[in-house]
């Protein structure tokens, strides 16, 4: 898979959220901010991701995902810290 399909599979099943993606074949580091994530344990937010490209995993066509989530208020303030 390439980035751009992870991506669009996860734009199309995770509704408000914007997605940055990196990696090749089926390693991927996915970087997730939406408003979803609101209020939810960093657990939940992982397994919402997961579930999104459940199909995926179960097939193979993607094996190692790191995930990291984001309200918009929180990568606000990790965006402006990378800089």
């Amino acid at each position: 898979m390439q980035p751009n399909e992870v991506k669009a599979l996860l734009e199309s099943r995770i509704d408000g959220c914007q997605f940055h993606i990196q990696g090749e074949g089926c390693n991927f580091q996915v970087i997730a901010v939406g408003e979803a994530f609101d209020g939810l344990s960093p657990v939940k937010r992982q397994q919402l991701v997961y579930s999104a490209l459940s199909d995926e995993i179960a097939s193979g066509a993607l094996h190692a995902i790191s995930i990291k989530t984001f309200t918009p208020t929180q990568w606000k303030t990790a965006s402006e810290n990378v800089q």
